[in-house]
């Protein structure tokens, strides 16, 4: 599906239905932070309940009824995931009820992930590290599980307090920035972390007086977890500093619907993939070997093999899609999907339109 199927319905006059657009445009959107993509049922069932054909309740219904009968045999398909936590999001995004509470923290991911998770709700009891792309690799330092519910309640006695009250738009968005990030730290959850952030904020940021109803969430969720991670991350010998500059960015154009660029590879630690300006003609043999030894220094060696075997399959700006990666470097489905999303994010390649769905091309540098 190349049109955006949820468009129509956020440019609406009528409230409901661009109240239940937005909803359901950002709950998908949100799978991205952990690779997730939603099937054309959700997406057909979404449309039912913003048209008023069904409620939330209905939607979610069928969707449990969906895939009892069509059961997913790949463990690694998390299709059913992303569908039923995108359903329950836009349940909750647009309910009003809300309390600033770490009990609400908790119960948002209970309702977002009972019958997925058998941990839903319970904060972890043991610690967790988890390899960040965006730091070639390396972990955030996450809430010891031993301290957890004490953070938690510190961290919101602390935003509680806070006040608001006579401060500049920068420097509101400057402590938001500040709270959020410090709230995904703990990292309370064994999993679902994100998402249960980002639906907490948003509802939150409601409740400061904030609309928070464009794109930004739906399209930039990668980013959104990309910003958390380096808020996050210190490696002083090597010249990083946790920083908030790129939440501060994510939520000028949230709030203010100002247009800062988001690109998750500006993100990367290594630097290797800053924006550069595109030069017209086609990629020469230095570009190439430069290519070459970003590539190798930036991924695993066996991504990196199978990164430069695309890169010769596809020289210049030919244009291919999953199916076509399959066959070049002889992997499955799921696994060329992780690699082609890598490749956008790291800015190797790029995705273009009017050829179909899920077509791209290398990046002319």
């Amino acid at each position: 599906m190349n049109k955006d199927p949820f468009e129509e319905y956020i440019k609406e006059s009528e409230p409901a239905k661009r109240d239940k657009g937005y909803a359901w445009h950002t709950a998908i959107g949100l799978q991205a932070v952990d690779g997730l993509k939603t099937s054309e049922y959700l997406v057909h069932t979404a449309v039912r309940n913003i048209e008023g054909e069904i409620s939330f309740e209905e939607a979610n219904a069928l969707l449990q009824i969906y895939y009892e009968e069509n059961p997913t045999r790949d463990a690694s398909d998390r299709t059913e995931e992303a569908d039923k936590v995108s359903a329950r999001i836009a349940a909750l995004l647009s309910e009003r009820a809300f309390s600033f509470t770490p009990n609400e923290y908790l119960s948002i991911h209970r309702k977002l992930f009972t019958g997925i998770y058998s941990h839903a709700g319970r904060i972890r009891d043991y610690n967790i590290t988890k390899k960040e792309w965006v730091l070639n690799g390396a972990t955030v330092l996450y809430g010891s599980a031993t301290e957890l519910r004490a953070t938690l309640d510190y961290d919101f006695s602390e935003e509680k307090k806070f006040s608001y009250r006579n401060l500049s738009m920068d420097e509101i968005i400057h402590h938001l920035a500040f709270f959020v990030s410090k709230l995904w730290q703990i990292h309370v959850f064994a999993e679902g972390n994100t998402r249960t952030t980002a639906v907490f904020f948003i509802k939150y940021l409601r409740t400061l007086g904030f609309d928070v109803t464009n794109d930004i969430f739906a399209e930039n969720a990668w980013y959104f977890r990309n910003s958390l991670v380096r808020a996050n991350y210190n490696d002083l010998k090597n010249g990083i500093h946790e920083t908030i500059e790129y939440l501060e960015l994510f939520l000028r154009n949230l709030l203010l619907n100002e247009n800062h660029p988001l690109h998750n590879r500006t993100l990367h630690i290594s630097g290797t993939f800053k924006e550069t300006e595109k030069p017209d003609i086609e990629i020469t043999k230095p570009d190439i070997e430069t290519l070459k030894l970003d590539i190798e220094k930036s991924f695993q060696p066996k991504t990196a093999s199978h990164i430069l075997k695309l890169r010769e399959a596809f020289p210049g700006q030919t244009i291919f899609g999953r199916s076509a990666v399959m066959k070049v470097v002889d992997i499955k489905a799921s696994r060329a999907s992780d690699l082609l999303r890598a490749m956008v994010e790291y800015g190797v390649i790029e995705s273009v339109s009017g050829h179909g769905k899920g077509k791209y091309q290398f990046r002319q540098h």
